[in-house]
């Protein structure tokens, strides 16, 4: 498989996952400013979406969306645990993660790198912000992860969105469990390995 990906964007979701299961798999670098291949070639000849990330099959096929993907990702390797047993209440609980996540933390967070943002737009966004990590840290106060015990392919998105919040210079000080989450998923193997070869660390 191959993954189209930019270092430190969303397509860090899949990527951990990859290295989370031990697939092989090829990276391909993508410059989302001229949206030209690391190498020579026309991103949107690959996804006419224009982002990343895309995961390329062994039979030529692709896949967007990085909650899609890592859970295509997941379900080729269930033993791995990364998603729990199909149709159980457990399963829908890391997708209703995956929708949230994508949904509110995502998008909210992933505004205010554009440099057209006003003033007073971000002031609303950060507020809306806020209010969803002081969920989010509720939630993680007193276990690991998300769902738990166990780490899920949510988890790898939660992580990757809350890794933005360095350069945007959002403080997650005021959520400690979140801090000690990021701190917790940053140090398993499959994420350092993930991150190092995308230049991140």
């Amino acid at each position: 498989m191959k993954l189209y990906y930019t270092p430190g964007a969303c397509s860090l979701v899949p990527h951990i996952v990859l290295c989370e299961l031990g697939l092989p798999y090829e990276l391909e670098k993508v410059d989302l400013k001229s949206h030209t291949i690391e190498g020579g070639g026309d991103y949107y000849n690959v996804n006419p979406k224009g982002y990343v990330p895309t995961l390329q099959l062994n039979d030529g096929q692709r896949l967007t969306e990085s909650g899609a993907i890592a859970l295509f990702l997941a379900e080729k390797l269930p033993e791995a645990g990364l998603l729990p047993g199909n149709g159980s209440l457990e399963r829908f609980r890391v997708q209703e993660w995956l929708f949230f996540i994508g949904s509110e933390l995502h998008k909210e967070i992933g505004q205010l790198f554009n440099p057209q943002i006003t003033a007073e737009w971000k002031k609303a966004a950060l507020a809306a912000i806020e209010r969803r990590l002081a969920y989010v840290d509720k939630v993680l106060t007193g276990q690991d992860y998300l769902n738990g015990a166990r780490f899920s392919v949510a988890d790898a998105y939660l992580f990757t969105v809350l890794t933005w919040t360095r350069p945007l210079d959002i403080d997650l000080s005021p959520w400690p469990a979140l801090r000690a989450f990021h701190d917790r998923v940053a140090a398993r193997p499959a994420v350092q390995k993930a991150m190092q070869a995308e230049g991140l660390l």
